[in-house]
């Protein structure tokens, strides 16, 4: 994942930037895709698990096709609609740490290219399945705020 990109595209988003669809603010969903690469370099670790044939199915079609996120799609850790506490201060803090983990992510693959770490859905995953996984998953939450372009 391109750093530079992701940054150049954090810095359109204020505080105040309103969501297009789904209840996250900004800040919630800059959190959100922190924990998520953060999962993907094993910094937070997910036990191991089977697929279910749903899953299965579900992993191949975002995973190896051109079908973008569905909009709607509920974050594992959102119990009951509800969104996760604030981890940081503000807005600008929290864009830091996300550039910190995709950092984190870049290095944790350049020195073990063949490991696999667990996604909450979709179990293991290789650096390339991340690779599809985490653009199409930031495409998804840049375009709830307006920044993907």
């Amino acid at each position: 994942m391109d750093a530079k990109v992701i940054e150049a595209r954090l810095n359109k988003l204020q505080a105040d930037t309103p969501a297009q669809f789904g209840i996250m603010t900004s800040q919630h969903m800059v959190e959100h895709l922190t924990v998520t690469v953060k999962i993907s370099y094993n910094r937070i670790k997910i036990p191991e698990f089977e697929l279910t044939e749903k899953q299965k199915f579900q992993k191949t079609a975002l995973l190896d096709s051109s079908m973008e996120f569905p909009k709607g799609i509920k974050a594992p850790e959102m119990n009951a609609g509800e969104l996760m506490p604030l981890r940081n201060l503000n807005l600008n803090e929290a864009k830091e740490q996300l550039l910190s983990s995709l950092n984190s992510y870049n290095m944790f693959f350049d020195k073990d290219p063949t490991a696999t770490t667990v996604h909450p859905r979709f179990s293991n995953l290789t650096f390339a399945e991340w690779e599809r996984f985490h653009p199409k998953h930031f495409k998804h939450h840049f375009e709830q705020f307006g920044i993907w372009e």
